[in-house]
């Protein structure tokens, strides 16, 4: 399809087109598969052209027909469901398949490769959290599959042929740095690794493990194989086009038939196939010059560079990055932050670059790898990157040539970025939209960014920071540090300090306003129920019907006769007509009456219940299961646990509506990670996650980290709760905050930084010192008067 748009922009009116597509969707980019598996994107953000798209391009879309045969001499195409077209020229862009390895096991359920939408559906069809997955393979693929599904919460062990991972990309160094962070993220790593049989229950039964030649048995609920690719080249070698390992192809790419081209990982040309991106975007505009007739251009392979698609960590590796003999190697090693360099030289000249750990200037590297020239006074200081004596970090891209290739998936280099913002591009958006930099896997976007901040100097405008509301230009952040800069303790004090436009703000700034100074000045700025909304200054929640639901606290899910009892006689005296069990393991009374309020409040309280939040951006429940107390798969006292943490983090006020949850077995019946915080037990201890909801999105939390103690675990909630009380913008749940910053950001702000961790804590149990007040035993004593009907108050 990037050979079709090629041609629309040569001649859009020359050719009728008419596309054959074996899977069901529009063309969608592969590249973003490992996003797509680890929940990071949705598929219609993957889509590169949409249905609509080949409308409005008059494209004759057979979607979901692969193609059978072609007829060379009568020039028709067959599609298996026996669709034909005619053609004048044809192009074949079938790209690879898998390799499976011929193991015993190897076609039992649960096992499959990673190559398709379809892949990924069925993975995570199986991928629930706690489950096992082994990944067969840690080259690219494999390890982008196990940080997909380790973000889905599975136990991931990843199976290695070979002494280090990916060893075509980087040397014995790089790869020990990518293997201890891979085994901090709580995956398992076998390298050396040959694997002999996938189990399974009887000949068909799915896997159930993994068993290598020395007899290492890796239980598995799902195998993954990425262990390599094949050029699809079977339906061209059957209708008799020249192959060999692939479609044999000239530098115009075309075929052995002088009417039939192709591209992509499906060709082979000079004895050399393709499975990166960048060459088949090279490609795909050479075979548009010659279907089209505007140029005779030849197709001639670079140098790739490589980077691996796993959030958190930075590596890019190009060239001879072995280096070996007649080769000088420069290498920069910074264990502290975990960063490694080596640069290989051959007469003067970058001849290979590995850096992990910081690859923010790997694109400099790779221009000077590519220009090949020497690098006289240069080798002096290259190890340390362009910007070794540079004050502004942008210094690195004007040191940059107009050739310089900035996007490495589409091939754009500088000098095309910089005639796009010349001509009119002004945003990162504009400049992907003209020349694709940045459209396929995003990590050159903020080289983009510099590259308009250099080329439109004072003119450049950063990315517009979305106001919290029209009263004011500011956005949530700069409001939250000009409160604590400036020592702003009241409302009226932030709109005067922050020149709100409106005289009392409006219903979406004065809850936000009053949550951030409750939140920053606890014991000093008092709570202004005019700023909260309904729910919240009545303690109850209204219903369609302008009654209200009351749900009592029951501490991690446990009640009592006593507690039973009493909510038995309130509903009986007040004549509440609906009683439910929520999802959160409580009791709501749905239809009570606004005057009756205070009554039902204080019957409550007077069993020892207080108010459950269940109305507040605050904290609501800590779901819990039995645990060892009772079950018998219970590795730990999981209702215990959520007592304790429950005891500790009520009547907090939060951006949005926090859930925890505590599961004492890896079976995991309380849902721990769909919750914003959930503690899930093992043998060892506890694992801890973090920002899970089951919302209209579901999303599946990421595992922070392990504890032993129950101690740690409170140490490490309170911490997580009080980061993103003080960080995230209001009514921002936990789930959107963490993709926001990231969970590399929240790890070294707590398990990182142990210093930092326990600050927090203490931060959080200060203010919980001035939150643990009932608000219904006080509304029940103090104000009865508001709750009474407005004819009697008349």
């Amino acid at each position: 399809m990037r050979t079709v748009q090629e041609i629309l922009k040569r001649a859009p009116r020359k050719f009728e087109i008419a596309v054959f597509g074996a899977e069901v969707h529009p063309n969608y980019d592969r590249i973003m598969l490992s996003p797509l598996l680890a929940g990071d994107k949705s598929f219609d953000q993957i889509v590169i052209n949409s249905l609509d798209w080949y409308k409005e391009n008059q494209i004759d879309l057979v979607a979901g027909e692969h193609v059978d045969w072609i007829d060379r001499a009568k020039k028709i195409v067959r599609g298996h469901g026996g669709t034909e077209r005619a053609y004048d020229k044809l192009l074949i862009a079938t790209g690879s398949n898998p390799i499976t390895l011929p193991l015993p096991g190897a076609g039992r359920p649960g096992v499959m490769t990673f190559r398709s939408k379809a892949d990924v559906d069925d993975m995570l069809a199986i991928a629930q959290p706690s489950r096992k997955a082994v990944v067969i393979g840690g080259g690219l693929l494999g390890l982008e599959a196990a940080h997909g599904l380790n973000l889905r919460g599975m136990e991931v062990a990843v199976v290695h042929l070979m002494p280090t991972l990916m060893e075509r990309q980087l040397d014995s160094s790089a790869a020990h740095l990518l293997e201890q962070n891979l085994l901090a993220r709580g995956m398992q790593i076998f390298t050396d690794a040959n694997t002999e049989e996938l189990e399974g229950e009887g000949e068909d039964g799915a896997v159930t493990a993994v068993r290598l030649k020395d007899g290492t048995r890796i239980e598995a609920d799902l195998v993954v194989m990425a262990v390599g690719i094949r050029p699809n080249a079977g339906l061209a070698r059957a209708v008799g086009l020249e192959c060999d390992r692939g479609i044999k192809v000239d530098a115009a790419m075309r075929t052995s038939d002088p009417d039939v081209f192709a591209i992509g990982e499906c060709i082979e040309f000079e004895k050399q196939c393709f499975g990166l991106v960048a060459p088949i975007w090279d490609m795909a505009k050479i075979a548009a010059d010659h279907l089209t007739g505007v140029a005779q251009t030849a197709f001639a392979p670079v140098a790739t560079g490589t980077r691996l698609k796993v959030s958190g960590i930075e590596m890019f590796s190009a060239g001879d990055f072995l280096g070996g003999e007649g080769a000088e190697d420069i290498v920069l090693r910074d264990a502290a932050r975990g960063v490694y360099k080596r640069l290989v030289l051959r007469e003067n000249r970058l001849a290979g670059v590995v850096c992990f750990g910081d690859a923010s200037d790997s694109n400099w590297y790779f221009q000077l790898l590519k220009d090949g020239e020497d690098l006289g006074a240069l080798r002096e200081t290259v190890i340390h990157g362009p910007v070794s004596t540079a004050a502004d970090p942008h210094e690195s891209l004007a040191m940059l040539g107009e050739d310089a290739e900035i996007c490495g998936c589409n091939g754009v280099k500088k000098g095309t970025i910089v005639k796009a913002i010349e001509a009119g591009s002004a945003s990162v958006d504009d400049v992907r939209a003209c020349t694709k930099a940045s459209a396929s896997c995003g990590s050159c976007t903020g080289l983009v960014e510099g590259l308009l901040k250099l080329t439109l100097g004072a003119d450049f405008k950063p990315a517009t920071v979305k106001p919290m509301c029209k009263c004011t230009s500011h956005g949530h952040d700069e409001v939250r540090q000009r409160i604590r800069s400036q020592g702003l303790k009241s409302i009226p004090a932030v709109m005067q300090a922050l020149e709100w436009t409106t005289p009392d703000g409006c219903a979406s700034c004065r809850p936000a306003l009053n949550f951030y100074l409750l939140c920053e000045w606890p014991g000093e700025y008092q709570d202004d129920s005019r700023s909260r909304f309904v729910n919240e200054r009545v303690h109850a929640n209204i219903q369609k019907d302008g009654t209200y639901s009351v749900v009592p606290r029951m501490w991690g899910g446990v009640t009592s006769a006593k507690e039973l009892r009493a909510i038995a006689d309130v509903c009986e005296k007040f004549a509440i007509p609906t009683v439910k069990i929520t999802g959160g393991q409580r009791v709501d009374m749905f239809g009570v009456k606004k005057e009756d309020l205070p009554a039902v409040w204080a019957d409550l309280n007077a069993a020892g219940m207080v108010s459950g939040h269940a109305y507040g951006k605050a904290l609501r429940t800590v779901k819990t299961c039995v645990g060892s107390e009772w079950c018998r798969f219970g590795t730990q006292d999981s209702t215990a646990m959520g007592i304790a943490l429950e005891k500790m983090t009520w009547g907090s006020w939060h951006p949005h509506k926090v859930k925890l949850a505590v599961s004492g077995c890896p079976r995991n019946c309380a849902e721990a990670t769909i919750k914003d915080f959930g503690v899930v037990a093992t043998e060892a201890g506890w694992d801890l996650h973090v920002g899970g909801n089951a919302g209209i999105k579901v999303r599946a939390t990421d595992l922070l980290c392990k504890v032993t103690t129950d101690d740690e675990v409170l140490e490490y909630c309170g911490a997580f709760l009080q980061l993103y009380r003080q960080e995230a913008r209001y009514l921002e749940r936990t789930a959107p905050w963490v993709e926001r910053v990231g969970l590399k950001y929240v790890q070294a702000q707590m398990v990182d930084d142990e210093a930092n961790r326990k600050a927090l804590y203490a931060k959080f149990l200060y203010a919980q010192s001035f939150s643990q007040i009932d608000p219904w035993a006080e509304e029940a004593s103090k104000h009865r008067q508001k709750y009474q009907p407005l004819a009697e108050l008349v």
